[in-house]
């Protein structure tokens, strides 16, 4: 059945290519001055970005038709172990497969280590998502947990709380630039968990929340041309209600826990939200067997277990199962013409 889906998804994609959705592009000059294919045609499942280039659509149509039947692998990596693969060799040791999804983090300004890794990955046939553990100015985990932020000053134009801030988004932006130039899509998971409000940018509330996605979401997309993002909206395990940004400002929206449950609850709130987006269970601990998460009825479109002691505390023979199940897509799996 997994060997299924991936002829079947390749076929798609490449009937959609020949109907004239995703083949029927146009040139647009990039910020650096390179040329990026932008899709013309309204495809089958829009982007948030009408921009959105051909390479991010043609994933983001693949996520949408396996979702519900299929969830891929994803692993977060580690860059402070053995090996910048740790992860990996570990799950690799387990199971015989690699996830289709490595998930990275800009975290204490690794800007150019993501964009290697993720170009590495990529060229073998594999997806990435990466999220961001960052201060209001710079910076890592700790930042991204003790910054008090004054709202009024930071989402006010001109103040130096904002121009302090906007300089270091601009810096992960112009390494998502170049992972647009390099043509690789990426699935853009930042601001995770706000509605928790253990990071800085969910202690303002919701409302201070929504403005401050809104303006990363408009200064990425207008002023970068970012069009290689897919928008992964990240809620915490409870997913409170009043933190949406609209339609407009994401394309999948997603939870995560720690409670070595297929988090049903979540899934559940999410899809009373309406959206008819795909859902992705962003962040996880032990992952559940599969046989569970098709019992309760929450196929993710993909998983995603945190690193280290996450990654080494797994049950490794249900990991076996996990990766080697029919309803689980991992590396060797992906269509070839994602990445063509």
């Amino acid at each position: 059945m997994k060997k299924t889906v991936s002829v079947i998804c390749a076929a798609m994609v490449l009937i959609s290519s020949m109907s004239g959705c995703a083949a029927n592009t146009t040139s647009e000059a990039s910020p650096t001055g390179e040329d990026t294919e932008i899709a013309a045609d309204i495809p089958k499942h829009p982007l948030s970005n009408p921009n959105a280039d051909v390479n991010a659509q043609k994933v983001y149509d693949y996520i949408c038709d396996s979702f519900g039947t299929y969830m891929l692998s994803c692993q977060q990596e580690s860059t402070w172990m053995t090996s910048p693969d740790y992860e990996m060799e570990i799950i690799e040791e387990a199971t015989g497969k690699l996830p289709a999804i490595r998930g990275l983090d800009f975290m204490n300004d690794d800007f150019d280590g993501v964009v290697e890794r993720s170009k590495e990955w990529y060229e073998r046939g594999g997806l990435v998502t990466i999220c961001w553990h960052t201060g209001i100015n710079g910076n890592g985990y700790t930042e991204s947990l003790g910054d008090e932020p004054d709202f009024e000053k930071l989402l006010t134009p001109g103040t130096d709380e904002y121009n302090a801030m906007i300089a270091n988004w601009d810096k992960a932006a112009n390494a998502l630039a170049e992972l647009r130039d390099a043509g690789i899509p990426v699935l853009w998971r930042p601001f995770h968990e706000f509605d928790g409000g253990w990071f800085w940018w969910g202690k303002g509330g919701s409302e201070n929340f929504i403005k401050l996605w809104q303006m990363m979401y408009d200064r990425y997309t207008n002023e970068f041309s970012l069009t290689n993002l897919i928008w992964v909206l990240g809620y915490s395990g409870e997913v409170k209600s009043g933190w949406y940004p609209g339609d407009e400002y994401c394309d999948i929206i997603g939870s995560d826990t720690y409670n070595n449950s297929t988090n049903k609850l979540a899934w559940l709130r999410l899809e009373s939200m309406g959206t008819g987006k795909p859902m992705a269970f962003h962040e996880c601990g032990n992952v559940p067997a599969v046989k569970q998460f098709e019992s309760d009825g929450d196929l993710w479109s993909w998983f995603m277990i945190w690193h280290t002691d996450f990654i080494v505390n797994q049950d490794m023979e249900n990991l076996s199962e996990v990766y080697n199940s029919d309803r689980v897509i991992t590396l060797d799996e992906l269509p070839q013409e994602l990445f063509e």
